[in-house]
């Protein structure tokens, strides 16, 4: 297959990996800087064009989109789909995960475990919002953030009006989520391909941070999930309609909760945390939908 690896840079870590586990297995993966892809949206013959040559011959593409060029990201994956041409993760699933706050909305009406959280837009309702996810300490969180930025953990009822009427004031918009203390800094990022996690990991925040992020300094190791966690973070990738995804849990005393999913989740730290070879497992499931495609198309140009 001639597979289209939408990335913003080569470079990268999980990019690269997508690019090895491709040719191992005999396919020509290219990557496609979707932000210099320009769009014709004809209802006879849509098209994508990338350098003032029209992309031809893909058969499959990978997004790697991240949450800040998610709009147009997602419109190019979509513009792919009118053509006919497969994607390994869909365009209303990468639309669904970049906005937090309608992906938290989706978990919960599904009845996934979250931490009680809390999203308003006047200042005068703070004290009532702060005292609905259960008072502080609690963690403030801008919708846009990304890699642990714009999260903060404000301990005192004080200090959490401060932040969010700052927030606030600068028009941003926020989550305010109780605060599992008993994760004592630590989550799991559960990796889903298909209905299966694949992998885990724990990652632990650094001394004297509270997030856990790996961009932030944290640690990971590989770790041994429960059924339930599997089942949350399986459940979760499906109901956003995500067949490869990063899931966030944390572990309440209550259960897990889900924290976030990620429609693009890197593979430089769940590759070496558990030495598993993720990437290649991509490919392989890509490989596998390929064919189901191919045969359903066979059965309905007979039938």
């Amino acid at each position: 297959m001639k597979i289209a690896i939408l990335s913003r840079n080569k470079k990268l870590y999980s990019t690269q990996r997508l690019i090895e586990a491709a040719e191992v297995r005999g396919h020509q993966p290219v990557v496609v800087d979707f932000l210099r892809c320009y769009m014709n949206i004809a209802s006879h013959k849509p098209t994508i064009h990338f350098h003032g040559k029209e992309l031809s011959n893909i058969d499959a593409v990978i997004p790697r989109i991240g949450s800040s060029v998610s709009f147009y990201g997602a419109a190019v994956v979509r513009q792919f789909e009118m053509m006919g041409i497969l994607s390994l993760v869909k365009s209303v699933g990468i639309t669904r995960a970049q906005d937090k706050l309608h992906s938290l909305q989706m978990l919960s009406c599904k009845g996934i475990g979250l931490p009680i959280t809390g999203f308003a837009n006047r200042p005068d309702e703070i004290e009532d919002l702060i005292r609905m996810v259960g008072g502080a300490p609690l963690v403030i969180k801008l919708l846009s953030g990304t890699q642990g930025i714009g999260v903060v953990l404000a301990e005192t009822k004080q200090a959490a009006s401060s932040v969010i009427e700052a927030f606030m004031g600068l028009k941003a918009n926020i989550l305010v989520q109780e605060y599992i203390e008993e994760a004592k800094g630590a989550d799991i990022r559960c990796f889903v391909i298909g209905n299966k996690v694949v992998a885990a990991m724990e990652r632990k925040a650094k001394s004297g941070e509270f997030r856990s992020n790996l961009h932030r300094g944290g640690s990971s190791r590989l770790i041994k999930i429960t059924p339930e966690e599997r089942s949350t973070a399986v459940r979760s990738a499906k109901i956003l309609g995500l067949s490869v995804a990063g899931v966030d849990i944390l572990r309440a005393n209550h259960g897990p909760v889900v924290m976030e999913v990620n429609s693009s989740p890197g593979l430089e730290g769940i590759e070496k945390a558990t030495g598993k070879d993720v990437a290649g497992m991509i490919i392989d499931f890509l490989e596998k939908t390929a064919e189901l495609k191919g045969k359903k198309t066979v059965r309905e140009n007979t039938s």
